[in-house]
């Protein structure tokens, strides 16, 4: 990554995207001109190869960027996790050549977006109970079902779709003009509410055989499973960028509030919450680069230790994001503060793409395999 690209995201995210944040929660949608900047920047093809039209920024660059946008308005990092992680990754990295050329171009330079179709109203964490239904038929396929809560499906052009026939899963691309698809926009949600959060409704939609993505059969164990671990690194990078806002929202307040004659600052307790704070995001920062760097050499541990820097670094966001309310106090829980906003947006973190519960059942059946003693321990 240049230092141009960094010093260009960095200025939009900060005089841009910084000042609106609160006005994209209130209004619950995200510009189009902000989405059309995001494509100028190659935001919306970061890690693409160029040949595909994208940067081709390796995952520690990606992961940066991340932060840096992450840590201006949530809602707007959404839209890198959900189209270029969950998307254009799986796309890249599963679709055939011909479903890349056919959307990944387009995909990169963001003239169509992605959404990533997985959540139903009875699957959630166990995403392998998913009742949307596709059937062969002729050249193609069938699709029906209903999928909720499903991030900029509000204005996705495609959708990345999540499938049974007969406990058979598998992924399909459908395109938002689709005879018998239906959006129904949601709203009123805890955070990310500027992501187009949607209902998507199918219904006999004909889906061509060349939209399947991998092969039948292939969509839980490796179109969901690759989604998610692409989806987790950008979503370990949030809880970085959370944490570092609210790190930054408590010492600027700390420092010029003065209760009892002196800055709150100089209290030996709000100074522990700042000195947590600081040792939290720095150590989930590092957590997050050690994933991109095995991320970068395609290590088996990558997966892993992607989920160990998801789950820490959402779980710290949520405390710091939590203390930098407690600093601010009756401002922490006001709107005119980002304190409020920041601390609703890191308690997202927790549940989506694996909530912190799932991720701590992974990581410790990971450390019973790798730790455990192979011989019996005495009674």
């Amino acid at each position: 990554m240049t230092d141009d690209l960094l010093t260009e995201v960095t200025a939009f995210a900060e005089t841009v995207l910084a000042p609106r944040a609160a006005e994209f929660d209130r209004t619950e949608r995200l510009p189009r001109e902000i989405i059309t900047r995001m494509a100028e920047l190659g935001l919306l093809g970061a890690t693409v190869p160029e040949r595909w039209g994208g940067l081709g920024l390796d995952p520690l660059a990606y992961g940066e960027l991340t932060e840096v946008v992450g840590k201006a308005c949530a809602s707007t990092r959404a839209l890198m996790t959900v189209h270029t992680s969950l998307v254009c990754q799986t796309l890249l990295e599963l679709g055939s050549r011909r479903l890349k050329e056919k959307y990944l171009p387009d995909l990169a330079r963001g003239t169509r977006l992605g959404c990533f179709a997985l959540s139903e109203p009875g699957a959630g964490s166990d995403a392998a109970a998913v009742a949307t239904t596709y059937l062969a038929k002729d050249d193609g396929f069938v699709l029906n079902g209903h999928k909720r809560w499903i991030s900029f499906a509000g204005i996705a052009d495609v959708f990345l779709v999540i499938a049974t026939d007969n406990g058979v899963t598998s992924a399909f691309l459908v395109d938002r003009d689709t005879p018998g698809v239906v959006i129904r926009p949601m709203s009123g949600f805890l955070g990310n509410r500027a992501t187009h959060i949607a209902e998507v409704l199918l219904t006999d939609v004909v889906v061509p055989g060349e939209n399947l993505v991998s092969s039948v059969g292939a969509g839980f164990s490796f179109v969901v499973n690759t989604a998610l671990f692409h989806g987790r690194y950008s979503i370990a990078w949030a809880g970085v960028a959370l944490a570092q806002a609210a790190l930054e929202q408590m010492c600027s307040y700390a420092a010029g509030r003065e209760q009892f004659g002196s800055p709150i600052g100089d209290h030996q307790l709000v100074r522990r919450m700042v000195a947590d704070a600081l040792t939290s995001v720095t150590a989930a920062r590092e957590l997050c680069r050690r994933a991109g760097r095995l991320c970068a050499e395609r290590s088996a541990s990558a997966a892993m230790e992607t989920n160990v820097a998801k789950y820490f670094s959402s779980t710290i966001a949520q405390r710091a994001t939590a203390d930098a309310v407690q600093v601010l106090g009756g401002n922490g829980c006001w709107s005119g503060y980002p304190a409020e906003r920041l601390y609703r947006e890191a308690k997202i973190l927790e549940i989506i793409e694996g909530t912190s519960q799932l991720q701590q059942i992974m990581i410790a059946d990971f450390a019973y395999q790798r730790y455990a003693r192979k011989n019996k321990v005495a009674p």
